[in-house]
């Protein structure tokens, strides 16, 4: 398996859990590619469409692990033609992926974004807090619903990332790696 693990806004270094799992797959002597997108901090839609684009093309990775703004990078590309060259990916895990109208200034080139037809992967499952300040549930469910895809919902967990506990994330691991 090649696993290709996308950040957010701002990145998601160590001890983030995006982190530790490509840690983790490294360690058992699996194929994992974990990029820092272009200006982590003040990101631009088109540029990280850019850069993806070329790691799909290059790495052909199986697996895509996305995290927070990375989920809507994914949507972009999956509006792309990149696909119909590289093909479909067997597995997507989206977690904690920001409503499609966010309004935040510093990423504003992301949104807002309408959902593709189509995800690209034989299998998709979508991780989510009950309590996420960047989504509501109800927005979460109509996107699982959409595209008839596992929802898994974490009581309380915030972002799902560092700041609401997540560094080492078992669950994640044991999703991803099996």
């Amino acid at each position: 398996m090649k696993t290709l693990i996308l950040h957010g806004w701002g990145g998601s270094d160590e001890p983030h859990w995006q982190a530790e799992l490509a840690a983790k797959i490294a360690k058992n002597y699996g194929t994992v590619s974990f990029p820092l997108l272009d200006n982590c901090h003040f990101p631009s839609k088109n540029r990280w469409v850019k850069q993806v684009k070329i790691i799909l093309e290059e790495f052909k990775p199986d697996t895509v692990v996305c995290h927070s703004l990375a989920n809507t990078l994914w949507f972009w590309l999956c509006q792309d033609e990149i696909f119909e060259t590289t093909g479909q990916i067997k597995r997507l895990f989206m977690v904690s992926p920001p409503s499609l109208t966010t309004k935040e200034d510093t990423i504003k080139t992301f949104f807002p974004c309408l959902l593709p037809q189509k995800l690209y992967a034989d299998r998709v499952e979508m991780i989510v807090s009950d309590n996420d300040p960047y989504i509501e549930i109800t927005e979460a469910k109509a996107i699982s619903k959409k595209y008839n895809i596992p929802l898994h919902i974490i009581k309380n967990a915030g972002h799902i990332n560092v700041d609401s506990g997540y560094g080492k994330w078992k669950f994640i691991e044991n999703l991803v790696i099996g």
